[in-house]
């Protein structure tokens, strides 16, 4: 039985380090009104003691008004109907023992219909580049808590990058239905403590990041007057649960349920403050990941809520989210 169970806890370690990726599933935040935009795309995270791993999800978002500046919901006009899909495929690879490397590039398509206006754009969406250190040299998920030593966590220590590769309001576009990114490079100090307590697991995921200064000479499609804009730093953190269930032939399923965070400063412009930027919100999703008895397949699927009450948000819109994800990882 302690075998059986310990290979079940390995796996579990596998399984979470998949789902560590996708934390934090909200989509990038435009004006302050309901409407598709924003690609980017979360951080891979390799299993310990796996060489290298292939990823692709599929996700869809929906849009349910917006909450403005002062935390209001207010619902889009009549017959509005705002949609992003998504397409991310990303790769892992091991570098040594304890450091990896990432990259993760999504394709975004909007279908909206918003006060009259019609749009279907579709591009690539910002991709990222993220690196991870592993503070730890074996398997931290245990069966039973014997010591002190057994509530040690699996750490990982890591920076990403995320590319302007998509469309932004700078440029050739004519409204914000149109973009699929944010314009702007950003760097993110990121941390992930994971313990599983087998069949028990809690998952602690925070990042911070800020914007490099961009010159803008362009909005919307529109020349103006070059200026030099800079977004806010960006915080994010989310406290994650999970559960997993060994099946007759030893495959496995984790549930997850977590909750999430995420608030951006004020952006500037020459400087100072605009007052009409910055945001936060709030959301709680619910995830399941199938593994076979190998640890190569994990198939993975995620539905993500952002409450529409008044105070739990600004500044971003109300959004669900499905997403349904596979990965293939190689020893």
């Amino acid at each position: 039985m302690k075998k059986l169970n310990s290979l079940a806890c390995g796996k579990t370690q596998v399984i979470l380090g998949l789902l560590l990726g996708a934390a934090f599933l909200f989509s990038a935040p435009v004006q302050s009104a309901s409407c598709c935009g924003g690609g980017g795309a979360a951080t891979l995270v390799l299993p310990k003691f796996f060489d290298s791993m292939y990823d692709v999800s599929v996700g869809y978002e929906q849009y349910h008004g917006f909450w403005n500046k002062d935390g209001e919901h207010l619902d889009d006009p009549p017959g509005s109907d705002l949609n992003q899909f998504r397409i991310t495929p990303g790769f892992a690879k091991r570098i040594n023992d304890n450091w990896q490397a990432s990259i993760v590039m999504p394709y975004v398509w909007n279908d909206n219909k918003y006060a009259g206006l019609e749009s279907k754009t579709n591009g690539l969406g910002d991709a990222t580049v993220g690196f991870w250190y592993e503070n730890f040299d074996d398997i931290k998920c245990v069966y039973a808590v014997n010591s002190i030593e057994d509530l040690t966590p699996a750490a990982y220590f890591g920076a990403s990058l995320t590319i302007p590769t998509g469309i932004s309001p700078y440029d050739n576009v004519q409204n914000s239905f149109d973009i699929t990114g944010r314009g702007f490079y950003r760097l993110d100090a990121n941390m992930l403590i994971d313990k599983t307590v087998f069949p028990w697991g809690l998952t602690l995921n925070l990042s911070y990041g800020t914007y490099l200064e961009r010159d803008v000479n362009r909005e919307y499609g529109n020349y103006v007057e070059p200026y030099k804009r800079k977004l806010g730093n960006r915080f994010s953190g989310s406290l994650g649960f999970s559960y997993s269930k060994t099946l007759e032939e030893l495959d496995t399923l984790t549930y997850t349920v977590t909750y999430a965070a995420l608030k951006e400063d004020e952006a500037t412009i020459n400087g100072a403050v605009d007052p009409t930027s910055g945001f936060d919100t709030q959301s709680v999703s619910l995830a399941v990941a199938y593994s076979t008895m190998a640890k190569d397949w994990i198939v993975r699927a995620s539905f993500n809520h952002l409450p529409s009450s008044d105070g739990l948000g600004s500044n971003f819109p109300v959004t669900d989210t499905i997403t349904i994800g596979v990965s293939y990882v190689i020893p």
